[in-house]
């Protein structure tokens, strides 16, 4: 195929029309020929930024020549020696402001499309049967990880190859964690992807227990004092849901992001053949910016809505990925920007029956140059709505840490933990990704338990 080497070879997907009417995928991803052509496109570079701008470190230029080359399989060996979640990471990470971002193409050009080539060959491997090696040699110490979202599969997989003896435990009756009850089907496949990828983990001999609650079920202090585990990893991510404040909102009709999804992607309730249905709504306000909203007012379409997401804050400031956002708009959502709601309406039933807004604009810059929504007088609206969604991020939940001797947390209850190793307070535990940041990306979850691998490993090499 003929390419162009300032620009990137166009990635298929679903007709905006189509798609907005189901739950299957909406990026198609590359074939060989595509997947070639534009790993043709890469510089290789010797000093290669990419490499820098990647939070698990994947030798970038190394498996895109191998794909450049064809080898398809070298490709998936050398990324699996850095992530255990390639076809995850190539659907959902910010590659635009990681990888991409630092991409030396893209200075008199588009960047190369680093994560759909990671996604292409995770997807080959996957459907070509390539699998991960296990651990040889084993060091005869057992590690706990708690949570299987992707700081802990992260985490687990990097202890095993080492020869750890590693047990995830998770809360839910599914493992996969903000993979499988967050980020919608048409984004992320569960079946296809994200249980492929945990099998992956636990081929490299990774034991996963569910329906586990560390703090009720069983303590981190018990598992290490009376069930001999070496040391701890906590990520168990931050699933406690944040609200406005705001009169009406403990109306019915008014949802977290966080249940509104886990319902849709966990429970099924999109699918007709299961017994767990959601009232999506006719009229739907999805209030906050970021991805999380962007998934649910792109689900909340696909179960029959009407959506518009309300921001205070201008399409500028938007935190969503801007691919995100160019998806929701091409779908048919709406975004009624700089406007901020200061209650929720409600019937004499109990539900909702609108919501009361007003209009921000942007004032001056403060100290980090960031400039604040303010209200402008007089500028009072409703929206008629039968279902508010929230979407205004995550903390962590405290039950680990308040049933845990010794672990030292914030005051936004978050877990404190070295940034380098992810150590905490309490001797032989370490803690990573959203129960120590608070809501952030899969990557960053990812290079967090990574991270924390090498610190337990450099820990139970001491003991």
């Amino acid at each position: 195929m003929e390419i162009d080497v300032l620009k990137r070879v166009p990635i298929k997907e679903q007709d905006p029309t189509v798609r907005a009417t189901n739950f299957e995928e909406v990026c198609l991803g590359y074939d060989k020929e595509e997947a070639m052509g534009e790993a043709s496109r890469c510089l290789n570079c010797k000093n290669a930024q990419c490499v820098k701008g990647c939070p698990v470190a994947i030798d970038i230029p190394a498996f895109i020549h191998e794909v450049k080359e064809g080898e398809f399989e070298k490709a998936s060996r050398i990324i699996s020696e850095a992530s255990s979640l390639p076809a995850v990471c190539g659907r959902v990470c910010p590659q635009e402001s990681q990888c991409e971002g630092k991409c030396i193409r893209g200075f008199k050009g588009e960047p190369v499309s680093i994560g759909k080539l990671e996604r292409f060959v995770a997807d080959w491997a996957r459907e070509n049967g390539i699998k991960p090696e296990a651990p040889v040699e084993k060091k005869g110490k057992k590690v706990a990880v708690i949570g299987s979202g992707p700081a802990g599969l992260t985490c687990a997989g990097e202890l095993a190859k080492m020869g750890y003896d590693v047990t995830i435990f998770e809360a839910l009756h599914e493992a996969g964690g903000v993979l499988v009850y967050g980020i919608p089907e048409f984004r992320l496949p569960k079946k296809k992807v994200v249980a492929a990828e945990i099998e992956n983990v636990k081929v490299l001999g990774v034991k996963i227990e569910t329906n586990v609650i560390i703090g009720k079920s069983v303590t981190i202090d018990e598992l290490m004092e009376d069930e001999g585990y070496d040391a701890v990893f906590i990520g168990s991510g931050a699933g406690l849901p944040k609200f406005m404040g705001i009169p009406g909102e403990t109306a019915n009709g008014v949802f977290s992001a966080n249940e509104y999804l886990t319902r849709s992607n966990l429970m099924k309730a999109f699918d007709e053949d299961y017994d767990t249905p959601i009232k999506p709504g006719k009229k739907v306000a999805v209030v906050g910016g970021g991805n999380v909203a962007m998934d649910a007012a792109r689900t909340a379409l696909r179960l029959g809505a009407d959506v518009t997401v309300v921001y205070r804050r201008s399409e500028e400031e938007l935190p969503a990925r801007v691919e995100e956002v160019h998806h929701a708009k091409e779908e048919g959502i709406r975004f009624n920007l700089l406007t901020n709601p200061t209650e929720i309406l409600v019937d004499e039933n109990g539900w909702v029956k609108g919501m009361k807004c007003v209009k921000m604009e942007l004032g001056e810059p403060d100290e980090s140059g960031r400039r604040s929504p303010v209200v402008i007088e007089g500028s009072e609206f409703e929206m008629e709505l039968d279902t508010v969604i929230m979407a205004l991020g995550t903390s962590p939940n405290p039950l680990i840490s308040s049933t845990t001797k010794g672990l030292e947390v914030n005051k936004r209850k978050c877990i404190v933990a070295e940034e380098e190793f992810g150590r905490t307070s309490k001797e032989g535990v370490f803690a990573g990704g959203d129960a120590v940041t608070g809501a952030a990306t899969v990557i960053l979850a990812m290079g967090a338990g990574k991270a924390a691998a090498k610190g337990i490993d450099e820990y139970l090499r001491n003991a």
